[in-house]
C-alpha cells in the first residue's frame, strides 16, 4: 500500500490545500492529512478545529484520513509507518524553504523519508492562508478561496 502524509498548519484550509489533497489522493492509496499542533504559535483555529474543518472538506475522499500531530514530522512518520511527505509549491520562495526541510527530514530519518512536491494549480498559485485571514478580517468576499462553511467560520471568528 502506497501511503503518504500531507502535513501543514491549515489555518485555515483553502482551496489550494484541497487541490493538493485531491491530487495526492489520486496517486496514493492512503493520504494522511495531518495538522501541526505547534504550541509556539497562536493560530486562529485550534488544532481540533482545523482537523474538523479538514474532515468536513474531505468527507467525500475515501482514502484521506485527517489527524493532528506535534513534534518532529519524521518522528510522526516513523510512528505511522509513512515515508512519503507531500508538499505544495506556489513559488520559488516556497521551493527554497521546502527543499531545505525535505533535505533535513531525509537526513534526520536516516534517508527513510522522501518528499514529493506538487506544483500548485495555477488557479491557486497566489493563495495563502494568511491572505485569506486578512480578507476575512476586513469582511471581504472569500468565495474564491475557501469553501462556504470555512468562510462562515472565519466571519464568525472575526466578528467585532
Amino acid at each position: 500500500m502506497k501511503k503518504a502524509i500531507y502535513p501543514g498548519t491549515f489555518d485555515p484550509m483553502t482551496y489550494g490545500h484541497l487541490d493538493i489533497i485531491k491530487r495526492a489522493a489520486n496517486i496514493f492509496d492512503e493520504l494522511v492529512v495531518s495538522v501541526l499542533d505547534n504550541k509556539e504559535k497562536t493560530p486562529l483555529f485550534s488544532a481540533q478545529e482545523r482537523v474538523n474543518i479538514l474532515k468536513e472538506a474531505c468527507k467525500d475522499i475515501p482514502n484521506v484520513k485527517i489527524e493532528s500531530f506535534e513534534g518532529l514530522l519524521i518522528d510522526y512518520c516513523e510512528a505511522k509507518g509513512i515515508y512519503v511527505v507531500v508538499r505544495g509549491l506556489r513559488a520559488i520562495t516556497d521551493f527554497e524553504y521546502e527543499l531545505q526541510m525535505s533535505q533535513m527530514n531525509r537526513k534526520l530519518s536516516n534517508n527513510k523519508v522522501d518528499t514529493v512536491f506538487f506544483n500548485t494549480t495555477l488557479k491557486y498559485s497566489y493563495l495563502s492562508s494568511s491572505g485569506v485571514k486578512q480578507i476575512a478580517q476586513f469582511n471581504g468576499d472569500l468565495s474564491a478561496f475557501v469553501p462556504d462553511f470555512v468562510a462562515d467560520l472565519l466571519k464568525e471568528r472575526f466578528k467585532r
